[in-house]
């Protein structure tokens, strides 16, 4: 299981959407990480289909947080980017192995029963969900303030209330 670079880009970008009141621009973000104009847009139409970002068009558009930190969860975003699709999937292997193979146990008086893989699995996910669910946008802003230093910090919201006075095509 690995998730994609994406989540990571994503959360990154809406850290830095918190504390500004105005709108981001694609490019300045792009520019910031340091990654193609075209692969964050695509991140961000996943981020605004789900109600994260809003966008704003316009000269001085961009985008901001449709909600607030403390109600985006980083399984929000994980599902935003990534989708909804469970990370594993059982096959019922069991039933086509060699003792169901050729059985129809449509009048079966016992069952075949649930899958104890799956259900671990599914167990395990759900933790992992539940984890997630409980780290907010809001945390890792906390966060970064208490392991980043202050001048990294300063700088970073420095550079995007500069917003679109930066010639960031350069």
């Amino acid at each position: 299981m690995q998730y994609s670079v994406g989540v990571e880009y994503a959360l990154h970008c809406l850290v830095y959407l918190i504390p500004n009141e105005s709108t981001i621009g694609i490019k300045e973000l792009a520019f910031f990480q340091g990654i193609p104009e075209t692969y964050l847009s695509k991140i961000f139409t996943k981020l605004t289909k789900a109600g994260i970002v809003s966008s704003v068009p316009g000269v001085k558009g961009g985008f901001k947080l449709a909600r607030d930190p403390d109600d985006i969860s980083f399984w929000d975003v994980v599902e935003a980017v990534e989708g909804k699709k469970p990370i594993f999937q059982c096959q019922n292997i069991k039933d086509k192995g060699y003792l169901y193979r050729d059985r129809d146990c449509s009048d079966c008086a016992q069952s075949t029963g649930s899958c104890s893989i799956n259900l671990v699995m599914l167990e395990a996910e759900e933790t992992m969900q539940n984890y997630l669910r409980n780290k907010k946008l809001s945390w890792l802003e906390e966060e970064l303030d208490r392991v980043l230093p202050a001048e990294t910090r300063k700088e970073t919201r420095a550079f995007f209330a500069k917003g679109s006075s930066l010639n960031v095509s350069e």
